[in-house]
């Protein structure tokens, strides 16, 4: 008998092998290609709605000094130093777009369902993404390393890219890569950003850890209402609390700016009533031309001009109420309109998990369309990018 179980052990080891080769196959296949599945399907591409260049644009296009504001793209797991066909952005795309400078901003958490209001902080989506792309497992639980991580990430890129990509961190950074992009336009330049204060994790001591990774940008709040501030998105309604009037502070002096996309009403009266440098929205909509919680009020806009600070606008359709390029101008020309043409800047939400009419490599898109709109040469160089440029030298650390 004992000699007859031990032969019919056997095939059942056998087949507990197979099962588990299976299992594990399938997991290798799930963790190769299921962050390419997912963001093809959040960032599609097959949309894009590519419209003529005329010359005269093209080669506009070519001597501007192009910055964006907010990209999503280290959400993604994708090599960025290597072009791809998903999503919107990596380092062969923005030279070919001609872009000077993007803001690689890091998201740490996303609530599951996500909604434009009334999302509480008890559920996120980020951690299923952080397990699937394999990133290290403190980050699973803790949203500070998740920033940490993609901060990494991006320093990588730019030890491996033979100087083609660089990250900007104080002002003489800036200066000399400008400087060198004079004589060489196949090089580009990166800023890294921080959306939603949640990454802190109600310390104010993380605000100097993220400074020491590279931030340079921090957006007070995302899609639910954190320690330090209310977001557009929460419950609450609630502004900054006594732990942001902190973090605001040392935000300011470091030479940071201050993000007020997704932040709540209150959050930026509050944070407008006590700043002391210039602020700025990376990535929003105006409700003069499509009204909706996510979108900045006039008087909102007259209150961020004044402090000298810049508001990016973005392509998508919660930003626009649309999907093609004269919507976006329409917003822009809306915002210029209203506060002047040295505060309004592109704020794509590249990658953002939207959808987009063009990709980074196709940005003279809308130098095409600003002209179309009717702005001037000049008008559309500080628009395309030396406002952000402008806005930097004002407080980036020297």
């Amino acid at each position: 008998m004992l000699m007859f179980a031990k032969r019919a052990s056997r095939p059942v080891q056998m087949l507990l092998l197979f099962l588990l080769g299976g299992f594990t196959a399938l997991l290798a296949i799930v963790l190769a290609l299921g962050p390419s599945i997912v963001e093809k399907r959040l960032n599609p591409r097959s949309t894009l709605l590519l419209q003529p260049v005329s010359p005269y644009a093209q080669t506009l296009h070519q001597s501007l000094t192009v910055a964006d504001l907010h990209a999503d793209s280290l959400l993604w797991g994708r090599d960025l130093s290597k072009r791809s066909d998903d999503g919107y952005v990596d380092i062969p795309r923005l030279i070919e777009g001609n872009v000077a400078l993007q803001n690689f901003t890091v998201v740490t958490k996303v609530p599951q369902p996500l909604m434009m209001e009334d999302n509480s902080d008890r559920t996120d989506d980020i951690t299923k993404l952080a397990i699937l792309q394999r990133w290290p497992i403190r980050s699973w639980f803790s949203l500070k390393q998740r920033s940490l991580h993609q901060a990494r990430v991006l320093h990588k890129i730019a030890r491996k890219s033979s100087g083609k990509f660089s990250i900007i961190k104080t002002r003489s950074d800036l200066k000399a890569y400008l400087d060198r992009r004079q004589n060489d336009q196949q090089i580009t330049a990166g800023l890294l950003g921080l959306e939603g204060a949640q990454a802190l994790e109600g310390k104010i001591e993380n605000v100097d850890r993220l400074y020491k990774a590279g931030f340079r940008t921090i957006g007070l709040a995302h899609f639910f209402d954190n320690e330090v501030s209310g977001s557009a998105h929460g419950v609450s309604d609630g502004g900054l609390t006594p732990l942001g009037q902190q973090v605001l502070a040392k935000i300011e002096d470091l030479g940071m700016v201050v993000d007020l996309a997704h932040a709540s009403a209150q959050t930026i009266d509050d944070v407008l009533a006590i700043a002391r440098r210039p602020v700025m929205v990376s990535h929003t909509g105006v409700r003069g031309t499509c009204d909706n919680p996510r979108n900045l009020s006039d008087y909102q806009l007259e209150q961020i001009a004044q402090t000298g600070g810049v508001i990016g606008i973005g392509f998508w359709s919660t930003a626009v109420c649309s999907t093609d390029i004269s919507s976006i101008t329409w917003a822009i020309r809306y915002a210029v309109d209203l506060i002047g043409i040295d505060h309004v800047a592109l704020g794509s939400d590249f990658d953002g998990a939207v959808q987009l009419p063009f990709d980074a490599a196709h940005l003279d898109q809308m130098t095409e369309g600003l002209m179309a709109e009717g702005f001037s040469d000049g008008e559309i160089e500080k628009i395309m990018g030396l406002n952000v440029i402008r806005l930097l030298q004002a407080t980036l650390p020297a």
